[in-house]
């Protein structure tokens, strides 16, 4: 399974080579945009656009709405696995070999 995770175009770095910084939540990255731009949508007209980014790549374009809802279940989904993760940390402290007397009690 591949990871998109949504970024903004802040500014063309080199169109020769198809890089641009975008901003991926606060944290500014260059990539290649070389897969969203085209003749019709050249990489001069990319800044303010939002793109799925995998691997330093910028896949594909997509809306604010949609930009926004995918930050949105990321967020969720970190946060679960944040609790997913502490309650592993609290039951592995809880079943610990010789610690048993305090379950029971």
């Amino acid at each position: 399974m591949c990871l998109g995770i949504p970024g903004r175009i802040e500014k063309i770095d080199d169109l020769a080579r198809n890089l641009a910084t975008v901003d991926v939540g606060g944290v500014k990255r260059q990539v290649n945009i070389a897969c969203v731009v085209s003749d019709e949508h050249p990489a001069s007209s990319c800044v303010g656009d939002w793109v799925l980014i995998h691997v330093g790549f910028a896949m594909s374009r997509i809306d604010e709405a949609e930009a926004a809802e995918t930050l949105r279940i990321l967020t969720e989904l970190g946060e679960a696995q944040a609790e997913l993760e502490a309650m592993r940390s609290s039951a592995s402290q809880q079943w610990r070999p010789g610690h048993d007397r305090a379950l029971r009690s």
